[in-house]
């Protein structure tokens, strides 16, 4: 099979994207899905999000949107019986689907509109994790109104999927690596596992971060989802406030807000930047 592709990155996590609303491509085989991903003879990336159609069976909670983003908020605030703009399918490099990826959302996004999948920047599309509403900005990044978090307790939270945060004092001599993966695979958290993000607090409103991230099996350059758990705890647990200013291994900064009451969070958002590598074709067997 040929696939025509769009390579896509959002601060550093790089995506292939494929436009897939004839629905071609064959999700149920997973081997498939990771010869795309593989970089040796691949195209090469952490992810392969696929925009498909959203039907009404599709139709989930839509997440909680940006304070006081109108914009977003009226796509929230939808009619629920409203059909999403299309479907985000997300597969880590092993083939395996996940819920959510936070960066790849902003990607695909972009890639959506890009496409006419999105007919406005202001968007709405059905994920595993439920529906997310979006926003391209004018400045070229995008900004998502996140899922509820679920399971908030100490150093763990889900923020569209799991996410275990590890405190550390110097970043840069973590063991990610290895420490990743005992975690990743800790009973604490089987039978799935967890992400694990590896977080350096750097004041009221700022943190490093480093993430193993799982079904990548390994460290990568940036994690949205755990950008926005990092905050989260840091925000309950660790006296910081919104927004948090997130810095990832390249440098490149993530911007989370929210609303904290002091029990529960809402209106949790993911802003950051987004870029178009390359478009190719793949023939797969």
């Amino acid at each position: 099979m040929t696939v025509r592709f769009t390579k896509m990155h959002g601060a550093g996590n790089d995506f292939v994207m494929i436009d897939d609303r004839e629905e071609r491509i064959p999700t149920e085989d997973p081997a498939f899905i990771a010869r795309l991903a593989n970089r040796p003879d691949g195209i090469g990336c952490e992810g392969v999000i696929l925009v498909r159609p959203a039907r009404q069976e599709c139709l989930a909670p839509v997440a909680a949107a940006s304070n006081g983003d109108a914009t977003l908020l009226s796509r929230r605030n939808q009619e629920s019986t409203s059909i999403p703009d299309f479907t985000m399918r997300f597969f880590n490099p092993d083939g395996s689907e996940a819920e959510l990826c936070g960066n790849g959302a902003r990607c695909v996004a972009a890639f959506a509109y890009a496409i006419g999948a999105a007919k406005a920047k202001t968007m709405r599309f059905a994920t595993l994790a439920g529906e997310i509403a979006a926003e391209v900005l004018d400045d070229g990044r995008v900004r998502l109104a996140m899922p509820q978090p679920k399971d908030l307790r100490k150093d763990f939270v889900n923020s569209g999927v799991p996410h275990a945060i590890v405190p550390v004092a110097d970043l840069a001599v973590a063991d990610v690596a290895n420490e990743g993966r005992r975690i990743r695979c800790s009973e604490a958290f089987a039978p799935a596992g967890t992400n694990v993000d590896f977080v350096e607090w750097t004041g009221e409103q700022s943190l490093l971060i480093r993430t193993y991230e799982r079904g990548v099996e390994a460290e990568t350059f940036a994690c949205g989802t755990g950008s926005v758990a990092a905050a989260l705890v840091g925000v309950a647990q660790y006296g910081l406030r919104f927004p948090v200013a997130v810095t990832t291994v390249r440098g490149d900064v993530l911007e989370i807000g929210g609303i904290w009451n002091g029990e529960t969070f809402s209106d949790v958002t993911l802003t950051g930047p987004v870029k178009t590598v390359f478009e190719g074709e793949a023939r797969v067997n």
